[in-house]
């Protein structure tokens, strides 16, 4: 397998003079200039004392200099610790000192009244939009940066060039990242991953979903998650694309504007901006009468779903070829909408601990309600009697999987069987074509009185269809199923009813679809919405 700091010197070599990474309506810089600022960085971390497999944490939202930081400290062979920049103040030094790292590549706001003596590792704070220092725990490193110039003059007499980078990597089993989640079931842990594993990942996507030449890239999901690292980022910047990077979660307004300017070959995305879009501006039209009347109409219908998809394409930029959606289950109501207006959509699986993918299918031949096939680079087994009828925990292994959990021996054990696969915490089964189909948590399913298992994302997504329903998640208090609702912004503006009754009426509804044992006996409104994962999944533990 050819590691992936490989393919990114051989990516640099082809596309010297181009466009390589841009913020959105700021700065942008070539191949060329992107390979100088890693040598650059490589003669900082040398003056630092830096050596391979230092630990280097970077906090802040999505940009061209986080990207360049962050391949920086993997060409030099160190390990790179990605933060959320949602995370707290407080959270991101704790996890900047858990991971031992030696150097923090922040925002400014995110160091203010930070104390530097909890962090006992660190050398160096770094403003990672413009590389200056904010903090030097001693006079020589001090001295580093104000010399940097000079030592990168030394050590570039002539100018950096293309024959001066040397970036090739064949440690692929080398720790390279320490990825900590913000996970649905509490607190956050170290998941270590390796240059095999995000090898196989980027090797996967360049093989299945080739990257058309001068293709453009949108990078919206933050690059401290797996999902959007992998693949809004490393797999189409290592296949040649320019990545434009829209930092601060953007508005509606200005995604929409960004889709136009940027025209992304690919959509990486989560179910729920589909849906929002889908149950938000499509929905709401087709269920007016004299639409549904038209298209019970065959010849009308194909003409009205035709113009639905133009629309919803052009919205994209107009070059979207394919839209990849992870993270969480599609509503099968946004589904049949995508289906009838045969929009290129796919729905894949994966987790952080296989950094991220573990299954995925072309949109030609994926199958409606699944997540795909599992990726060739893994294999993947159901525990249960009958995996293709009988319910039981996904498990997998491969070259995409975790070595395991930072300084945490005992979760590592945990997450593997005796026999080496990586317990999921997911339940699904498989079918004989090899598409997976999840159907919940393990740790949250449901047992009820009558011995019957009840997975909450079922009833779930039943809930998410019924009108006024924005978003939901299902808890048992008192051995009765409770729905916690927040209501759907839009559809509420032309409400006629208090929302307590639209709340009863939804209930009604979904009840009437759903059997016996896994009624819902109550809805209660959650105030200012749901706390969210960088995926968009609610973080259900706050909610128990």
């Amino acid at each position: 397998m050819e590691h992936f700091c490989t393919m990114l010197e051989n990516r640099l070599r082809r596309n010297w003079e181009k466009p390589a990474l841009s913020d959105y309506r700021g700065e942008t810089f070539t191949s060329a200039q992107v390979a100088e600022q890693f040598a650059r960085l490589h003669v900082l971390f040398k003056g630092l004392g830096l050596e391979k497999g230092d630990k280097i944490a970077l906090s802040g939202h999505n940009s061209a200099h986080w990207a360049m930081t962050f391949l920086a400290v993997n060409t030099y062979r160190g390990v790179a610790v990605p933060i959320l920049a949602d995370f707290t103040n407080e959270g991101m030094l704790d996890l900047t000192h858990h991971a031992e790292s030696k150097v923090l590549f922040t925002e400014p706001k995110k160091w203010e009244g930070a104390d530097p003596t909890k962090l006992t590792h660190l050398k160096a704070v770094v403003n990672i939009d413009d590389y200056s220092l904010l903090y030097a725990a001693t006079e020589e490193v001090t001295e580093v940066f104000a010399s940097l110039d000079e030592q990168f003059q030394k050590a570039y007499p002539k100018g950096f060039r293309k024959s001066d980078m040397k970036l090739a990597n064949d440690k692929l089993d080398e720790l390279m990242v320490i990825n900590y989640t913000s996970g649905t079931t509490g607190s956050p842990k170290g998941i270590m991953l390796t240059g095999r594993n995000i090898s196989a990942n980027i090797r996967f996507g360049l093989d299945n979903i080739p990257v058309p030449q001068d293709a453009t890239m949108m990078s919206m999901l933050p690059m401290a998650h797996m999902y959007g690292l992998a693949f809004e980022f490393l797999y189409p910047f290592c296949g040649g694309a320019h990545v434009t990077f829209l930092g601060k979660t953007p508005s509606p307004t200005v995604l929409m504007a960004a889709f136009q300017e940027v025209k992304p070959y690919i959509l990486i995305t989560v179910p729920l901006v589909m849906e929002k879009i889908i149950k938000g501006k499509v929905m709401p039209v087709l269920k007016k009468p004299a639409m549904r009347v038209l298209t019970s109409i065959p010849v009308l219908k194909n003409v009205i779903y035709k113009k639905i998809r133009e629309q919803i394409m052009s919205a994209f930029g107009g070059n979207v070829c394919m839209i990849v959606m992870g993270g969480a289950a599609l509503s099968k109501s946004v589904e049949k909408v995508l289906r009838a207006a045969k929009i290129p959509y796919t729905v894949g699986y994966g987790m952080t601990e296989c950094a991220p993918l573990v299954a995925y299918k072309h949109w030609t031949t994926f199958v409606s309600g699944s997540c795909g096939c599992c990726v060739d680079c893994a294999e993947i087994r159901v525990d249960s009697s009958d995996p293709q009828q009988v319910v039981g925990e996904l498990q997998v292994k491969g070259a995409n999987v975790m070595m395991g959990y930072y300084k945490n021996e005992e979760a590592t054990k945990e997450a593997f069987t005796a026999d080496g696969w990586l317990r999921t915490g997911d339940l699904g089964v498989i079918d004989a074509g090899g598409n997976i189909f999840i159907r919940g948590r393990s740790k949250c399913m449901i047992l009820s009185s009558n011995g019957q298992n009840i997975y909450p994302e079922e009833i779930e997504a039943k809930l998410n269809t019924m009108p006024y329903v924005g978003e939901s998640l299902i808890v048992e208090r008192e051995k009765r199923l409770v729905a916690l609702v927040t209501p759907h912004e839009e559809q509420m503006k032309t409400a006629t009813e208090p929302v307590e009754e639209l709340m009863e009426q939804a209930r009604k509804m979904a009840n009437a679809e759903l059997p016996a044992y896994s009624q819902i006996a109550k809805i209660e409104l959650v105030e200012g919405g749901f706390v969210h994962t960088p995926k968009h999944s609610i973080k259900r533990h706050l909610y128990a």
